[in-house]
């Protein structure tokens, strides 16, 4: 007699990362993707599944003042609905894709790092120890293909650009496969815990537009020339500092464990 596979459900049926994990994982486990969007969630039965990976969200839509309150009703709100549902199906484990935006932009009143840190707060007021692991995971900035987000820009920069800035900034970054990879690892032990994946090394900016336009059969050339002005003003510019801004998560030295594909390879 085989071994059962474990029951998943990612919730997100968008979601790049989610999609992508069904992708990944489909003949390790039994896999069924639904949407949070309409209400329609709430006719779905979660008894019966060991892993919920929850993936829904609003992102990559530009932060007028006015999306504020719609941010936080998906981000935060919704996230706790289903949450408390699963609470109520007996499910064993929640993973909750959060942000690396917890840690930084949330301070700066940005309404999704905002909103998803007031989601990893109200879930963890809401374990309540009655069997169910909450797993709060902190990607950093995700790239692989079909991503969107800041990389895919990275990219068109590295194909038309014919100088780039050389600065000197440090990043954590997750090739999708490797995060894949990485959730797999929760899955199959069952974790709780906060966590922060990401490849085996740091990449600085520069280097990483280097190494796409060479991808792309390209040699782009750098200059120092506009560092004292982007030092100025990173701070204060969100696009600067999204691109030029350091942003690292200490090494666990668990990392190779996980990482399945070489960053160079990655990019190809």
């Amino acid at each position: 007699m085989g071994i059962k596979m474990k029951k998943i459900l990612i919730v997100g049926e968008n979601s790049y990362i989610g999609r992508s994990f069904e992708n990944f994982a489909k003949d390790k486990y039994e896999i069924n993707i639904i949407s949070s969007r309409n209400g329609l969630w709430r006719s779905v039965d979660f008894t019966g599944y060991d892993s919920i990976l929850y993936c829904a969200g609003i992102a990559h839509v530009k932060q007028k003042k006015r999306m504020q309150s719609l941010y936080y009703k998906i981000n935060c709100d919704l996230t706790v609905e289903i949450f408390s549902k699963t609470q109520n199906s007996g499910v064993k484990q929640f993973i909750f894709l959060s942000s690396a935006a917890v840690l930084t932009e949330a301070k700066r009143n940005d309404f999704y790092g905002g909103s998803k840190l007031k989601a990893e707060q109200e879930l963890q007021k809401s374990v309540d120890g009655g069997g169910l692991n909450l797993c709060i995971v902190r990607p950093p900035m995700v790239y692989g293909k079909g991503c969107k987000g800041n990389f895919p820009k990275l990219v068109k920069l590295a194909k038309i650009m014919p100088v780039f800035p050389d600065y000197p900034n440090k990043r954590s970054m997750i090739y999708i496969i490797n995060l894949c990879n990485f959730l797999c690892g929760l899955i199959d032990n069952n974790s709780a815990g906060i966590f922060q994946p990401q490849n085996k090394e740091y990449i600085n900016t520069t280097e990483l537009v280097r190494l796409i336009a060479r991808s792309h059969g390209k040699n782009i050339l750098t200059t120092k020339l506009f560092n004292p002005i982007i030092s100025l003003f990173k701070n204060h510019v969100n696009a600067l500092n999204k691109m030029f801004g350091n942003l690292t998560y200490e090494k666990t030295g668990y990392e190779e464990e996980y990482n399945i594909v070489e960053f160079e390879d990655s990019l190809k």
